[in-house]
């Protein structure tokens, strides 16, 4: 099964990859990919770097690791990306392939919020890790959801996007790859 990790990624930063290689411990997911999307229906694209950069970076960030994969399949559909329309492409594309969802527990906090989103529970599985401030105990159970025992980690891209406007370091934040990339490119200057 295929895990498929939906985010801007912008920028992609060391917390995606911990989340990304701990649900491979998951006996019955063997790779995952990361799907960068390029406008998310509920976030501003004010502080969105171009996808094509974003995409390069993710490809950066993961190119060493031979089960993580890197997609642009959300460039060529209509925006904003709605996860329901991408997940039904893939099936069309790739029949026989079996595709699950990697999410954050805040987004699964907002699930009834996802167009169809009745269809996405009952079609894939979500594997869903914590997130800082994400309270999953009021969530409905339901035989696709699963929650994965990943580290909580307080990174995020707003705040690593903040950091580097104000030339402070994100050393350890980022992989060093997509660091000296973001650096040489002179990325989320202020």
């Amino acid at each position: 099964m295929i895990a498929l990790f939906f985010g801007s990624f912008n920028p992609i930063h060391i917390g995606h990859l911990i989340i990304a290689d701990a649900v491979l411990l998951e006996k019955s997911i063997k790779k995952v990919w990361f799907v960068v999307s390029p406008q998310n229906p509920f976030k501003s694209k004010e502080s969105l770097l171009a996808e094509s950069a974003r995409y390069y970076l993710t490809q950066l960030a993961t190119e060493d690791h031979p089960d993580f994969f890197v997609s642009n399949i959300e460039f060529n559909l209509p925006k904003p990306s709605y996860t329901i329309d991408t997940l039904t492409h893939l099936k069309e594309k790739y029949p026989k392939k079996e595709f699950c969802l990697l999410l954050g527990g805040d987004n699964l906090e907002h699930l009834e919020k996802w167009k169809n989103y009745e269809q996405i529970l009952s079609d894939y599985k979500l594997y869903v890790y914590r997130r800082p401030k994400s309270d999953n105990t009021s969530t409905p159970i339901h035989p696709n959801i699963h929650f994965l025992d990943v580290p909580l980690m307080d990174i995020s891209s707003t705040a690593i996007r903040q950091r580097l406007s104000h030339r402070q370091s994100v050393k350890y934040l980022l992989p060093d790859k997509v660091r000296e990339e973001i650096e040489k490119a002179r990325y989320y200057k202020a």
